[in-house]
């Protein structure tokens, strides 16, 4: 399922290439994904779209809050990825609901672990979807810097 949303992600939502649901199914299985596995994909982002729909986004939030992963949680996302959760909300790229989301997505996919490739494509769907295009940069330039990321 991770392979048909970043999939999705480089060709139709980036590029603004919106196909309907018909449509882009039928692109999806041309282009040699698995039934299930496109349907998955299609629930994992409709159910992204409709969390970042949710008033949870738009309260003040408690800059002195703290976060404690769960067992599973840290179980199934990698300690560099979290970090890189961490990060990005310490520079305010994030902030504590968009995290939420993010980790929310990654232990929604049907893969026993996430590394830090997936947790960044996730963090860009997420950040895209929102229409955060400078942020979106920041963490694409993460993504493929090979050097990592920095702030300078």
């Amino acid at each position: 399922m991770f392979d048909v949303l970043v999939f999705m992600f480089k060709n139709y939502f980036t590029n603004q290439a919106l196909l309907d649901d018909v449509s882009m199914e039928q692109e999806l299985s041309e282009a040699g994904f698995e039934q299930d596995d496109i349907l998955d994909a299609f629930d994992w982002f409709q159910e992204m779209k409709s969390m970042l729909s949710e008033p949870a986004f738009d309260y003040a939030h408690d800059k002195t809050a703290i976060r404690v992963f769960t067992a599973n949680e840290t179980k199934k996302i990698d300690t560099e990825s979290l970090g890189f959760l961490i990060f990005l909300q310490q520079a305010n790229v994030i902030n504590d609901v968009e995290r939420d989301l993010i980790i929310d997505r990654a232990m929604a996919l049907n893969t026993s672990n996430l590394g830090i490739e997936e947790t960044r494509w996730i963090t860009m769907m997420a950040l895209w979807s929102q229409g955060r295009d400078n942020d979106f940069s920041f963490v694409e330039d993460a993504l493929f810097n090979p050097r990592g990321l920095t702030l300078q």
